[in-house]
């Protein structure tokens, strides 16, 4: 039992890591974006600073790689293709729809990630994890309440990167949990250098690469040079944390809590950069918080319930059964 416990508070201790983090990341890029203005360039830093990261760990004989056949390596680049794809779909609908129309339609992961996982890996919820659910959706609605404006193709591409976003989620939990296992350093190392190759690509198609060449010229300082570096690191320790988050809990679990760190993302955004909420943004804020909280509590229930369920043994019978079966035996073998 002791042992049970101990490898919940674990999944918890990651899980907390990945909320810290998630959200200091977050606030982090906001700051820096007001004086770097291009994401595709700065997703491109987050990559790069994964694969170095990753190849000096490697280096240091912190993990060693697995070995992938062909067909495998094939999914190691679809993976870095979702990857990319997620990103470059989120960055289109922002520019299609308002940031309120957007953190609505992203709360909807969790619904999603419930319905990939039902259809395609025959998961099954329980009634209370459903319900817990809804405050957690509800509560995102309400707290960015505001000018939901968007358009058409604004509001399919914003569904498209949510649905992503979910499968994207599955995905990482099935490489790290399922047939293949791959250690979250091993995975993260495997996805970076495309990933960097995959945003820098894009970056030099759109043209902002060029924008980048013309605004480091000019506008680079050595304080700037620093923020970029410790931003990549964080995202590198991000994305550790984020895999290995994954693989002790579930993927509902992470979309569940990336809702909760989009929330506090507000509240905090308040206190920092002083911005203002009517009694509605409130109402949702605490209303997400304890829908995040009752989730919390019930996937903490049903875990515990789990790791204490005794196993019966199948094989194990009662001396006289045993007795008898072996005379059943003697019997028949005459």
């Amino acid at each position: 039992m002791s042992a049970a416990k101990s490898s919940i508070d674990k999944r918890y201790v990651w899980l907390g890591l990945y909320f810290a983090l998630n959200l200091g990341l977050t606030l982090f890029n906001k700051a820096i974006l007001l004086d770097f203005r291009y994401p595709w360039s700065l997703t491109a830093i987050h990559t790069f600073c994964g694969s170095v990261g990753c190849y000096v760990l490697y280096a240091l004989g912190f993990f060693t790689p697995i070995k992938l056949n062909e067909q495998e390596n094939m999914v190691m680049i679809m993976f870095s293709v979702l990857y990319t794809i997620n990103i470059a779909i989120s960055n289109v609908s922002l520019n299609l729809v308002s940031v309120a129309f957007h953190q609505v339609v992203r709360a909807m992961t969790p619904v999603f990630t419930v319905m990939i996982s039902i259809m395609f890996l025959q998961k099954s919820y329980s009634a209370m994890t459903y319900w817990s659910l809804l405050p957690v959706v509800l509560g995102v609605a309400f707290a960015t309440f505001g000018d939901y404006g968007y358009t058409a193709i604004g509001f399919l591409l914003t569904v498209l990167g949510t649905i992503l976003a979910a499968v994207k989620t599955v995905v990482t939990n099935r490489i790290l949990v399922g047939r293949l296992k791959l250690e979250p350093l091993d995975l993260l190392l495997r996805m970076s250098p495309l990933a960097f190759i995959q945003c820098v690509a894009y970056a030099y198609l759109t043209g902002e690469l060029e924008h980048v060449r013309e605004f480091s010229s000019i506008n680079m300082t050595a304080s700037l040079a620093t923020g970029l570096f410790i931003n990549g690191a964080m995202a590198f320790a991000l994305n550790i944390v984020s895999f290995t988050a994954n693989k002790k809990t579930s993927a509902l679990t992470m979309t569940v809590a990336g809702n909760v760190k989009q929330v506090l993302s507000i509240v905090l955004a308040v206190v920092i950069f002083k911005l203002t909420i009517n009694a509605t943004n409130a109402f949702g804020i605490i209303l997400t918080l304890i829908g995040g909280a009752w989730y919390g509590k019930v996937e903490l229930s049903e875990k515990t319930n789990r790791a204490n369920k005794p196993v019966l043994p199948l094989s194990v019978q009662s001396p006289d059964l045993q007795e008898l079966h072996e005379k059943n035996v003697v019997n028949t073998s005459r």
